[in-house]
């Protein structure tokens, strides 16, 4: 298990390090910058305002600049909002995105496993066939599409949710928890289904079936615990994908989270906002993929022994 979380943690540095430098010549090699906005400002301006900045310096040495500063935990200041910086910006959006990713995981966890062990034992049945079409359907709906498509419904012709904000109206974290997390509970059914059908051949569990246990004991204390290995593996990867697709769901809801400022700052040319933000969550994919990982080699020894997964 140590080895494991080292063998993980050495690779967060080369993985960040390699983030930023792509991020940074990304944004760079966009055309226009920053203060092409700023239209009233003279060129002598825009010339002061990349010199107060350090744009005006090649792009290796801004690189250098601003990883030294980056580890010592200054992201900058944030060019689109004068007087506040990077930090501050993320620190008030990351408990909105965290307390959403929260919401979405457990909606997904849920439904999706409750899905997938029905399907699993009832095969080939009404009950298997139905959950698994409809969770074919979640995963091929975007967020992009399924997210207006519930304002829509919900909002617009029967008007019984609200459709943007969090937390300031009752009911408004209700359809972004399920436009973020219906992807990933439509996975994790499958998922489920899929593990729980290979526990449910394996010859201990004939066994246990022909001492005459009952179906309830052997598939919660026998068959569940490794029926969810897969679910558990995908976690990591589950999370990530939600903290990327908070991007799409906080914009189309009008959530003030860590997402909603990503894409602002991308339309703003706002480069240290969007590299501080990239940062962020690299480096929080790669904590919830490492726990993941850990989570799975509890519950499978052989993962354990052998220094986890790779």
């Amino acid at each position: 298990m140590i080895q494991l979380i080292l063998k993980r943690l050495f690779t967060y540095i080369p993985v960040l390090l390699v983030v930023v430098i792509i991020t940074f010549l990304m944004i760079h090699a966009a055309p226009g910058g920053p203060f092409d906005a700023e239209r009233v400002a003279s060129p002598e301006i825009i010339e002061k305002l990349n010199e107060a900045y350090n744009l005006d310096k090649p792009i290796h040495v801004q690189i250098y600049n601003y990883l030294f500063n980056a580890i010592q935990g200054d992201f900058g200041p944030s060019f689109k909002y004068p007087g506040r910086t990077v930090t501050e910006l993320i620190m008030s959006g990351l408990p909105t995105t965290i307390e959403l990713a929260i919401y979405s995981i457990l909606f997904a966890i849920f439904l999706g496993v409750i899905s997938g062990l029905v399907a699993s034992l009832n095969p080939g049945k009404i009950l298997d066939i139905v959950p698994m079409s409809i969770s074919l359907l979640g995963i091929c709906i975007p967020s992009i599409i399924l997210g207006p498509v519930l304002v829509l419904i919900f909002g617009i012709w029967y008007e019984v949710l609200p459709v943007y904000g969090w937390g300031d109206n009752p009911g408004d974290k209700i359809l972004p928890t399920i436009t973020l997390g219906t992807a990933y509970a439509a996975i994790f059914a499958r998922l489920t289904r899929g593990g729980m059908l290979e526990i449910l051949g394996q010859d201990y569990i004939r066994t246990a079936r022909a001492k005459g246990l009952s179906e309830i004991r052997i598939v919660i204390v026998h068959a569940l615990r490794g029926g969810i290995l897969p679910v558990i593996s995908f976690l990591g990867p589950a999370i990530a994908g939600l903290l990327a697709g908070s991007f799409v769901v906080e914009t189309i809801f009008q959530i003030n989270g860590v997402g909603r400022f990503y894409v602002q700052a991308a339309f703003n040319r706002d480069y240290t906002m969007i590299l501080g933000t990239s940062i962020l969550f690299t480096f929080m994919t790669l904590t919830f993929v490492l726990i993941s990982d850990i989570m799975a080699s509890f519950l499978n020894p052989t993962l354990r022994d052998s220094g986890g997964l790779e």
